[in-house]
């Protein structure tokens, strides 16, 4: 056991070894050569290493004509547990009853802990909630009575810290929520725009960056036009817990959006509901190629906005984007911090004709 454990450690992957396979022609197996493992979902605090099984990539792996000099696409991830595609357009409204002429919505959220696959044959011991990282994003609308009945099935206390007006004893500090333990979270959802949920039981940074977080959207009371909606939630993933990201992602899966574009319509209206969760780096960004867009700062106003192509976010700041892509072709996204690009974070918007 004690020779497996230090080859393990020998062998985890890193900042560096990531990047290198990342540019060595876009296969999983370059990853597992780089690495020379082959391995499963490491139990809760171990070392991830990588699956050494070949899969072949798809989408944009060959775009660059210097592989050995860009990154791109590492290979396949498992997608039946987490699909970031499916994410990006998955809202949930949660059980809608009515009190009192007023609309209710109750959701259940339940902790759990849940190895996820970030990159080929790269896993991380997360702690979740409803068994996704990042967690549901919820929806609500102005004035509507939100509930939020918490479990908290994992060995470790947590909460929920909801952004935004309510009580301070629905503030998701205290009481912290013990194993095994219970708490239901209600109040008015105000105000419209985009905010986060996250666990706030110290060590913050753990707590955070293990995956209990999401993005909690209050819809104004008169509804934005009408736009084809996106959740984007900038992430990254310590994998051998240096205190440093090896991964970084939207929507957790590395290189995902390139292998799997997002495709859209010539003209069509889009919203992008950006948010940064991203611990152990003080920003993250977005930048978008070839267009730009409309920046509604946390969504809070609908009049007010800045037009441009990239913005910045420290932890926690998120912002409404809106846009058009008006020439059929495909628009690269990114991080602007070009290191957290070559190690995961990138995508592309692929436009076509109606």
């Amino acid at each position: 056991m004690g020779a497996r454990m230090r080859q393990t450690t020998r062998r985890a992957l890193t900042r560096r070894s990531f990047l290198k396979a990342s540019t060595l022609g876009g296969s999983a197996a370059a990853l597992a050569a780089t690495l020379g493992v082959s391995g499963s979902p490491p139990p809760e605090g171990g070392i991830p290493i990588a699956n050494a099984t070949p899969t072949p990539a798809s989408g944009h792996a060959g775009m660059h004509p210097h592989p050995e000099e860009a990154s791109g696409p590492i290979g396949g991830v498992d997608l039946s547990p987490f699909d970031p595609s499916q994410f990006l357009e998955a809202f949930d409204a949660g059980e809608v009853t009515q009190a009192g002429g007023r609309t209710v919505r109750t959701w259940k959220v339940i902790a759990l802990n849940k190895d996820i696959e970030v990159a080929p044959g790269v896993w991380f011991p997360a702690w979740t909630y409803n068994e996704q990282v990042p967690g549901p994003t919820f929806r609500a609308t102005a004035g509507d009575w939100v509930r939020f009945d918490f479990f908290n099935a994992t060995p470790h206390p947590h909460t929920i810290h909801f952004h935004g007006f309510h009580p301070p004893s629905m503030d998701g500090v205290a009481p912290v929520v013990e194993p095994g333990g219970t708490f239901l979270y209600e109040f008015e959802a105000q105000p419209f725009g985009l905010h986060l949920y996250h666990c706030h039981v110290m060590p913050l940074k753990r707590h955070i960056h293990k995956g209990l977080y999401g993005t909690f959207l209050i819809d104004p009371p008169v509804p934005r036009p009408p736009a084809r909606e996106m959740v984007m939630v900038m992430n990254a993933f310590d994998t051998n817990f240096d205190g440093e990201n090896e991964v970084y992602a939207v929507n957790t899966v590395a290189f995902h959006y390139m292998q799997h574009p997002i495709r859209v319509q010539v003209g069509e209206p889009l919203r992008v509901y950006l948010a940064n969760l991203t611990e152990f780096d003080l920003v993250n960004s977005f930048h978008l190629h070839a267009s730009m867009f409309r920046l509604y700062r946390t969504g809070t106003q609908l009049d007010h906005f800045e037009f441009t192509d990239t913005v910045t976010l420290g932890q926690g700041e998120r912002h409404v984007l809106e846009f058009t892509l008006d020439q059929p072709g495909q628009y690269m996204f990114h991080a602007h911090q070009s290191e957290f690009a070559e190690l995961g974070w990138m995508g592309v918007f692929e436009a076509v004709e109606a």
